[in-house]
Order: structure tokens, then C-alpha cells, then sequence
């Protein structure tokens, strides 16, 4: 099987990384086509996946647009359908990995009458999205798409209840290689030192700087803990959002915070810096579609404190309601964080617990099957491709996991 998968970003955001997890295995007989250029075309590349930049600068809608915006972008938005319609001629299956790839994909499908797979990485609802752009993505989703693959339960919900039709949509979480996750305790203890913190209870916060990831309610949250409690945020601010970056430094400066907060900007070295936290806090006001950060924190074997929202919910499978707060509530929020200062054994224990359960039911080889037994389901039935799985299994009926 040959697939052009289609992505509008440059950046590395949570979609693009999951989409490094499932070109992988198709490495020998795919493209990656982007619509702009940035690091995430390097991460591919370092991965040995073919990538090719579509268009010469980003298509200028964003999920609050109307269709005044849509019209206007349509000088760029047809020579990208052009393109992509040549390329979708040497593969079997286009997939659409975005919201702006789907209205690409689905032009392209319709004209080279290659079949559509749409990965669903959003919680489509009025507070992520105007309503052309719902629309459009139901509409769009509903008439092209072979499948949908929502990336959580609750991302599929709210596709069905935007008037998604529920048949072709499938639940696929994430996938995750757990070896990618571990680290010693030298690179520990060398991150430690490097933070400046010592002897500090470490609180990690690892997002883009975004009102909707909510990294002021942890601002909030610190000020109602004990001076040794501290925080650093790994991110950076994308996507226009520079001035909610400027407010949280300010907000430090505010809340007399400066000796114990910490902004990292975006890094490489996550894992490390995971590690060498004491905790992870996931302060999304919104809910979430998946929540990549709650799983590489289990993975890293650090518990979690999380917003009680959308797709986060899904991966809490302990019983442990104390690492799960009501979103943008500092004071609840503040509560867990000083239980976990005073209950480290207890916290480290079902942590451990979380890293064995977050191996079973993300790791990427599990994962990789179920999008490869749905892709072979699109070919034989869509178009009757002949198709190869990277990973032969037995056909199932069920597709969930």
C-alpha cells in the first residue's frame, strides 16, 4: 500500500508526532507532503520518511475564519490541489492528517478518485472552531472520507454530534515507542542542576504557550502553594499567540514568582526534562482531543495531575480521582500538587502503575496494526487496491481498542 499523507504544518505538534508513528512502518512507499516548511520537515527527515513542501508560504485560514478568509485563500489553495493531485497518482490511499490537509485531501480525492482517510486530532465544537470551519470539516469529512480516525473517544463524539456519520468514524489513539521514554539518572540529576532548583518540589508544565492550554492556572495554582514548590514551562508561543506569552511573564513578575518559575521555550531534550520533575501538570481549559503530554509523563513514570476534560479522561484508567481537577480551577489544582509534595511514595506507586498500563494500550506497534488493518479495509472495499500491510494481521471485526 502506498499512501501520500498530507499535513499543513511545519511545526512538530501533537498531530504531526503521531503522524511520525504511523509513516514510519510505510517509510519504503510514501510521501509526507506539507503545506509550509519548519522543523517538522527535519524530524521526518531524521526518521528517513520522504517529505516534500507543497506550497511556498502557509494558507492563510485559521479555525476562527469565515468564508470571507476561505475565498480569499483559494489563489493558494488551488495550485496545492493541483499538486496534490499529480502525486495522489503514484499512491493508493491519500491521508489527510489536518483540518486544512482534509479540504486539500478531499478535493484531490474527488478529482483523482483515490480514496480518503481523515485523522480527526480536534474537538470539533464552537470553542476551537468558527462555524464555517465546522461545517466545512463535517461536510467535507462526511462526503470524501472513506474513514475518520478520531484520536480519541471524545473527538469522535463530538464529530458524530456535529452531524459526523458515525459508521466511518474509528477511534485511534496515539501511538508511543516506551524505549524513547527512558532515562538514567546521570541525565537526571544533570537536567537538575542545570534548572537551578535544588532541593525544590519541580512541577512541569510542557505545551505551547496558549490561553487555551491554560498555563496561567498553574501560575494561579503556584501562588497558593509553599515556597518550594516550583515550575518550569517547556514551550514556546505559536501561531500569533506571543502576546498570552508576554502576559504569563508579566503575571510572574505579579505574583512574586520570579524565583520559582522557570520559562524553557521549546526544547528538544523532553524526555530528560520529564524526568527530572517531581510532577506533571495538564492545565487545558478547553478539553482536549488526546493529551499527548498525561502519556509521555506515565511513560516517563511521573505522575500526573490533569484537567478533567475531553480526551484526558480516556487515559486515566487507575482510580485514582486525585491526579484528575476540574480545568481551570487553581485552587483544586494547587490541593493535588501539595498532596503529591506530601505523599511522594504514594504518588510514585501508582505512577509505576501508569507506565505499564500507558506501554499496553499506546505503544506504537499496537497501534500501527489497527491503522493498518483500517487503511487495508479502505482499499479492498473503496477502490479494491490491492493492498500490504506492513504488520499482516488476522482481519477483526472490531477496530476499536
Amino acid at each position: 500500500m502506498k499512501i501520500l499523507f498530507l499535513d499543513q504544518s511545519g511545526q512538530p505538534g501533537g498531530a504531526e508526532l503521531c503522524l511520525i508513528e504511523i509513516a514510519k512502518p510505510y517509510r519504503d512507499r510514501c510521501l509526507v507532503g506539507l503545506f509550509s516548511d519548519g522543523p517538522f520537515k527535519q524530524l521526518l527527515e531524521q526518521e528517513q520518511i520522504p517529505v516534500e513542501v507543497l506550497a511556498n508560504r502557509p494558507l492563510q485560514v485559521r479555525k476562527d475564519s469565515g468564508w470571507i478568509t476561505g475565498i480569499k485563500s483559494l489563489g493558494q489553495l488551488l495550485p496545492l490541489v493541483a499538486r496534490v493531485v499529480q502525486l495522489s497518482k503514484q499512491f493508493d490511499v491519500i491521508y489527510a492528517n489536518t483540518q486544512k490537509a482534509l479540504v486539500v485531501g478531499a478535493l484531490a480525492s474527488f478529482l483523482s478518485q483515490r480514496p480518503l482517510v481523515f485523522h480527526l486530532h480536534d474537538i470539533l465544537s464552537a470553542e476551537h472552531f468558527s462555524s464555517t470551519n465546522l461545517s466545512l470539516a463535517v461536510t467535507l469529512a462526511n462526503r470524501f472520507a472513506s474513514q475518520v480516525f478520531a484520536t480519541s473517544e471524545a473527538a469522535r463524539t463530538a464529530f458524530v454530534e456535529a452531524g459526523g456519520r458515525p459508521e466511518i468514524t474509528h477511534v485511534v489513539y496515539n501511538g508511543f515507542d516506551p524505549t524513547q521514554y527512558e532515562c538514567d539518572r546521570i541525565q537526571i540529576e544533570q537536567v537538575r542542576q542545570q534548572l537551578e532548583f535544588p532541593g525544590k518540589f519541580l512541577i512541569g508544565h510542557f505545551s505551547r504557550l496558549s490561553p487555551w492550554k491554560g498555563q496561567h492556572i498553574l501560575l494561579e495554582a503556584l501562588q497558593r502553594c509553599p515556597e518550594n514548590i516550583t515550575t518550569i514551562f517547556v514551550g514556546d508561543a505559536l501561531y500569533g499567540e506571543q502576546d498570552y506569552a508576554e502576559m504569563l511573564q508579566k503575571r510572574v513578575i505579579e505574583l512574586g514568582l520570579q524565583e520559582r518559575v522557570r520559562f524553557l521555550g521549546f526544547r528538544s531534550d523532553i524526555v530528560p526534562l520529564m524526568c527530572a520533575c517531581d510532577a506533571i501538570a495538564h492545565t487545558s481549559i478547553a478539553p482536549e482531543p488526546f493529551g499527548r503530554v498525561v502519556v509521555e509523563a506515565m511513560l516517563c513514570q511521573r505522575p500526573v495531575i490533569a484537567a478533567q476534560a475531553g480526551g484526558v479522561v480516556e487515559l486515566v484508567q487507575l482510580g485514582v480521582v486525585d491526579w484528575l481537577v476540574p480545568p481551570g480551577d487553581p485552587e483544586q489544582l494547587a490541593a493535588v500538587i501539595c498532596l503529591y509534595q506530601t505523599q511522594q511514595e504514594w504518588t510514585q506507586t501508582f505512577a509505576h502503575q501508569a507506565r505499564i498500563q500507558s506501554q499496553q494500550r499506546f505503544h506504537r506497534d499496537v497501534i500501527n496494526q489497527q491503522v493498518a488493518q483500517l487503511l487495508e479495509q479502505v482499499c479492498n472495499r473503496d477502490r479494491h487496491y490491492i493492498s500490504y500491510s506492513p504488520h499482516p494481521t488476522p482481519h477483526t471485526q472490531s477496530t476499536r481498542l
